[in-house]
């Protein structure tokens, strides 16, 4: 099997994602807009991979499945249910096991490379 790339993720320009959307639980003003860019999915199972963008604002996560992600650039926090504030910044990796319910509050436009597993 071939590997999958995706040259420069860091520093691939926004208008370059593939999708553009709102997030779908938004709490408050602004309402944050995702771009990303699918690298892989798989077509046996919910396993894909690529870069995710989001603008600033606040809102709920509800993505079901696992899912670990490096952050390339910008500045967030997020607050698990039940749980303390964790911050984080370029640099940062996070696995969030699955049905990990929270929110995001997005300070300063974030990219991530990000795995999401069955």
């Amino acid at each position: 099997m071939t590997p999958v790339i995706l040259k420069a993720s860091a520093n691939l320009p926004s208008n370059e994602l593939d999708s553009i959307s709102p997030v779908a639980r938004p709490i408050g003003e602004p309402v944050s807009i995702m771009r990303s860019k699918v690298a892989f999915k798989s077509s046996s199972d919910s396993t894909s991979a690529g870069v995710w963008e989001c603008s600033p604002g606040k809102w709920r996560r509800q993505v079901a499945e696992a899912e670990f992600s490096t952050f390339l650039s910008g500045r967030c926090t997020f607050t698990p249910d039940g749980g303390p504030t964790i911050v984080l910044e370029a640099g940062d990796s996070i696995y969030f096991h699955p049905n990990t319910n929270g929110e995001w509050k997005i300070i300063e436009t974030v990219r991530k490379a990000f795995v999401i597993l069955p």
